[in-house]
């Protein structure tokens, strides 16, 4: 199963590089949108969490969904991983 599922480390990166790019690319588009009158501060909230949500994602493709989870929830990195969530 291991075998099946797992990425090659070429693969690993185009996947970080695009996940990261639309993740640049929709906050990008969400500070555009601020200034649109009337729903821009709800297109803004929208584009930017997908942002910051495929941008962290993107790591997902390096480090892996459960090294990435522990990391996140370690002693050291617990406060700001709370503080992340919940502006998100």
């Amino acid at each position: 199963v291991i075998d099946a599922t797992s990425l090659g480390w070429g693969t690993r990166v185009k996947g970080f590089i695009a996940c990261f790019a639309i993740g640049c690319l929709c906050s990008l588009l969400g500070s555009c949108l601020l200034w649109v009158p009337r729903k821009g501060l709800t297109l803004f909230a929208v584009f930017y969490t997908l942002g910051n949500i495929a941008s962290i994602g993107s790591t997902l493709f390096l480090m892996g969904p459960m090294k990435q989870l522990k990391r996140m929830f370690e002693p050291t990195r617990l406060i700001a991983t709370i503080v992340m969530l919940v502006s998100i």
